[in-house]
């Protein structure tokens, strides 16, 4: 919950590829995790002195940089507490298929987060959580896999969406105390990060046919056994051979 008071870059591809990469972004998301409860403690003990001091307060140019900030705070212990279950969860999910990736996604959500509730939310408010990041995590986990084409992906977007849906009704006016701007802003944030941080895959040269490569033969397509014979194999960088490579990667065939 976000409260409120009055590259282009290319995923791992190989099995081994996407372990190590997920391994990383568990550390990333717990290290993440500590530095917010870490903050948390010591908010709480200066009686949330930091939220007054670093939170974001709309339409004032000198606290235009608390953008960067205002994420990491927290009103209470139950606001740090509803935020942390889906920020790693949705955190992790963005991260698995590059950290880096990762990094330029979070830069990306929390500015259209915070502009939005800068811009737009009324100018006697403090805001500070996490929660516009978890709504452009949430957005980006849901359509990263249509747009890079993975199969994987695309399966883990529609468990969340359909699991998760309910936080869409969060980016909507007319919860009290929760400022649904700073939402909408994640969740569009997100989905832009879907779409711009794709993987863009390099494609054959016009009238040129992609092969595969035979053992004993320079070119041509590969051919497969089947129940009837040989059947040609996909040709590469269609869509059928790189899902076939997904699944293989991922012992799935």
């Amino acid at each position: 919950m976000r409260g409120t008071q009055g590259w282009r870059g290319s995923g791992p591809q190989t099995a081994e590829e996407m372990i190590a990469e997920a391994r990383k972004a568990f550390f990333v998301m717990f290290a993440f995790m500590v530095v917010l409860w870490v903050i948390q403690i010591a908010n709480w003990a200066g009686h949330y002195h930091l939220d007054q001091e670093y939170g974001l307060i709309p339409k004032r140019v000198d606290r235009l940089p608390e953008i960067f900030t205002s994420p990491f705070l927290h009103f209470s212990w139950a606001h740090i507490e509803g935020n942390s279950g889906p920020l790693f969860v949705f955190g992790f999910l963005a991260a698995y298929r590059g950290v880096v990736r990762f990094l330029w996604l979070t830069l990306l959500v929390a500015l259209t987060s915070g502009l939005t509730e800068w811009l737009f939310q009324g100018g006697d408010t403090l805001g500070v959580g996490a929660s516009g990041l978890i709504f452009g995590y949430f957005g980006y986990v849901v359509l990263r896999g249509i747009f890079d084409r993975h199969l994987i992906d695309t399966l883990i977007g529609l468990v969340m969406a359909a699991s998760f849906a309910y936080l869409v009704t969060i980016a909507l006016p007319g919860t009290p105390g929760v400022s649904w701007l700073a939402h909408l802003g994640g969740l569009v944030g997100g989905v832009l990060g879907a779409w711009l941080l794709r993987d863009r895959r390099p494609k054959a040269p016009a009238g040129i046919p992609a092969t595969v490569p035979v053992a004993g033969a320079a070119t041509g397509a590969a051919a497969v056994p089947s129940a009837g014979g040989t059947v040609p194999a996909p040709a590469a960088g269609s869509d059928r051979q790189d899902l076939h490579k997904e699944l293989g990667d991922l012992g799935l065939l």
